[in-house]
């Protein structure tokens, strides 16, 4: 059986054009509502999951969304194939805005999320010590190279809870153990995990973070984004094209966790 393509991010991918909406699927789950209804779609002749994160119209926060309720509606709807894009700020100079990072690593600064599915009923115990799916990093990497696409084929990405950036003390400190960070993959990427789904970030990198003595300057982190979103539609529509000719990969689906969906 050849796998189904989830894509979870920003509004700027579903406006983006690239794929036809058929219909729009309201997914009760035991965990509360998703962030939105789910856009069932097509890349060309090929079926897609879509979720914004943040709701219609950007309007909820990081530290807000039900990551439970959307990865479990996505696992629902049949995907084993979640590409996950999102904008990250740079701790490293060498990552540079504009560029695209596909993270191997993350460390988990958040405080107060719903972190997994297994809080009752039975003690499981999931490996996350490589946390994301190698064929689909892989595979996302090789299409990078194949567009020429500037891009770091391993990275960590610290998750932190805002919505508040870091103090720059904060980011000091961060910069010494990771390469980018954002808000919203903890716990998007375990909860992913435990579910068996491949799963992938595509971070795109704005701005540096505080640590640098470089002021930001808004209309430049804009045109870096709209610059970023073009780069990650060519890149989901490329992985869209071949992942749908790959079956299901067998090292996450061995961690699926029991139950209906």
């Amino acid at each position: 059986m050849k796998g189904k393509i989830g894509i979870i991010g920003g509004s700027g991918i579903a406006d983006s054009g690239f794929f036809k909406i058929i219909e729009k699927k309201d997914v009760k789950t035991p965990y509360g509502k998703p962030s939105a209804a789910y856009s069932i779609a097509k890349c060309g002749n090929i079926n897609v999951v879509f979720l914004p994160r943040h709701g219609v119209g950007h309007k909820i926060p990081p530290h807000e969304i039900n990551a439970r309720a959307n990865i479990w509606g996505m696992k629902h709807l049949g995907v084993t194939w979640l590409i996950c894009p999102s904008a990250v700020g740079s701790l490293k100079e060498n990552y540079k805005p504009g560029e695209i990072c596909i993270p191997d690593q993350f460390i988990d600064f958040t405080k107060r999320r719903a972190y997994t599915f297994f809080d009752t009923g039975k003690v499981v115990h999931v490996s996350t010590a490589d946390p994301f799916c190698e064929d689909l990093r892989s595979l996302l990497s090789e299409i990078c190279t194949e567009l020429n696409i500037p891009h770091h084929r391993t990275g960590t990405y610290v998750c932190v809870e805002g919505p508040r950036f870091s103090t720059r003390a904060e980011s000091r400190m961060f910069r010494s153990f990771a390469d980018i960070i954002g808000m919203t993959l903890v716990p998007e990427a375990q909860l992913a995990r435990e579910l068996g789904i491949c799963y992938s970030s595509l971070a795109m990198i704005t701005d540096y973070d505080v640590w640098a003595d470089k002021p930001v300057n808004v209309a430049e982190v804009v045109n870096i984004m709209r610059e970023n979103a073009e780069k990650i539609q060519k890149i989901v529509e490329n992985a869209i094209t071949q992942l749908s000719k790959r079956p299901a990969c067998e090292a996450c689906g061995k961690l699926a966790a029991e139950g209906e969906f």
